[in-house]
């Protein structure tokens, strides 16, 4: 038995659904096929290289929505020009989804021998950047003294 149970923790947490249908597609999810390399390139960028033997450009659809980057391989039907014998490279359709941190943005994607790059990478905006405040003194107020005559 491999299920994880985690209600209780979300019987008193507020907000998490989002993790709770993380672990729920973690676990029902197929991680055979395409196969696929993640990579650290720097401090703030990454870079997904799947294999997609047989695939074009115009066969491979990405999609970026609320935090999730989902891969979709649809191949053309070819007609046949020989009997196949054997057929080890697989051309099937495919659907990978990846659950992206906060902040990560697609940076671009290009297909190079049968590898797609899709290159990401960590954009946190200013308002959430941390910043050093300046401590103002305590200046003596001066204040304008009316001379009576």
């Amino acid at each position: 038995m491999n299920a994880l149970n985690l209600s209780p923790l979300f019987r008193t947490a507020i907000g998490f659904d989002r993790l709770a249908r993380m672990m729920d597609t973690a676990a029902t999810a197929d991680t055979s096929y395409p196969p696929y390399n993640i990579e650290k390139t720097g401090d703030d960028s990454y870079r997904l290289t799947m294999a997609v033997a047989g695939f074009g450009p115009d066969d491979i659809e990405l999609t970026v929505k609320e935090n999730t980057l989902l891969i979709a391989g649809r191949a053309a039907a070819e007609t046949p020009k020989a009997e196949v014998l054997y057929r080890g490279i697989a051309g099937r359709a495919f659907e990978r989804r990846f659950v992206l941190a906060d902040h990560i943005v697609v940076d671009g994607a290009e297909l190079q021998h049968g590898l797609l790059h899709v290159n990401l990478k960590r954009v946190v905006p200013e308002t959430l950047k941390p910043r050093r405040i300046q401590i103002g003194g305590a200046q003596p107020q001066l204040t304008e003294v009316s001379q009576a005559a």
